[in-house]
């Protein structure tokens, strides 16, 4: 089964045009609403991949705000179902950190061919796009919890991602330098590995003392090997944590 989706368009029959599109192209309309609140009751219910969402929804509440709150409070992505494409308009959108439009014609309906271009392509961008917001936050949020330690982002294939000014200034290598280079061609320690074999560096690191040269005088130093995973539990990159050894 694909993403779930939830659909905001008081139009029934544009609502019934859009599911169809949607599940032909095998996405899960989850399901389909016709009012602002309802669609921030239901996305907190049914905390869907992604919302469809018409800016022009009956009541007194539009689109934009419903959007605006569903983002809030469950930080689910957003793509506007829209006919109207004044400057007003559009910078209340822009405000909600959207994540993009479908215009739809004078008549209300969705222009075509949508099902296979558009709507497609506007939302497996926006489900990647995303998710590698998420993986970022989880790896600085994690990088943040050792805000007091020398601190290295690895990529899944063991690549140097992010470094923190700590871990620059012990290994003498700055970001700039040192972004995309192994992280075993770095990391002083980890020079003895030819690959990146994250089982028998995490081992090697937990088992033996490690020395870093610093100023020229070699420095005992901690290390940790952690894993980073998304919130589905996928492992999507790792940290290499350090810090000097107290005598």
């Amino acid at each position: 089964m694909g993403p779930n989706i939830l659909v905001v368009e008081d139009e029934r029959i544009t609502a019934e045009d859009i599911k169809s599109g949607l599940e032909c192209s095998g996405y899960n309309v989850i399901d389909m609403v016709a009012s602002g609140r309802e669609a921030i009751e239901r996305a907190g219910k049914l905390h869907p991949d992604l919302v469809l969402m018409d800016i022009k929804l009956k009541g007194k509440m539009d689109g934009i705000e419903a959007a605006g709150q569903i983002k809030l409070k469950y930080d689910i992505p957003v793509i506007y179902l829209t006919a109207y494409s004044d400057e007003y308009t559009l910078a209340r959108a822009k405000a909600t950190e959207h994540s993009g439009f479908i215009m739809k014609d004078e008549t209300g309906l969705i222009k075509k061919p949508f099902e296979e271009s558009e709507l497609r392509l506007a939302i497996d961008t926006t489900l990647y796009r995303h998710k590698m917001e998420k993986n970022h936050d989880n790896l600085l949020s994690a990088m943040l919890k050792h805000y007091n330690e020398a601190v290295i982002a690895i990529n899944l294939d063991g690549s140097v991602k992010l470094m923190n000014s700590l871990a620059e200034s012990l290994t003498g290598c700055k970001l700039d330098n040192a972004a995309g280079k192994k992280v075993h061609d770095v990391f002083e320690p980890l020079k003895t590995f030819e690959s990146f074999d994250i089982a028998q560096m995490k081992e090697q690191l937990q088992q033996n003392e490690h020395f870093i040269i610093f100023d020229g005088q070699e420095i005992p130093v901690r290390c940790d090997l952690k894993s980073i995973t998304d919130n589905d539990g996928h492992i999507n990159g790792f940290i290499l944590v350090f810090t000097q050894k107290n005598h």
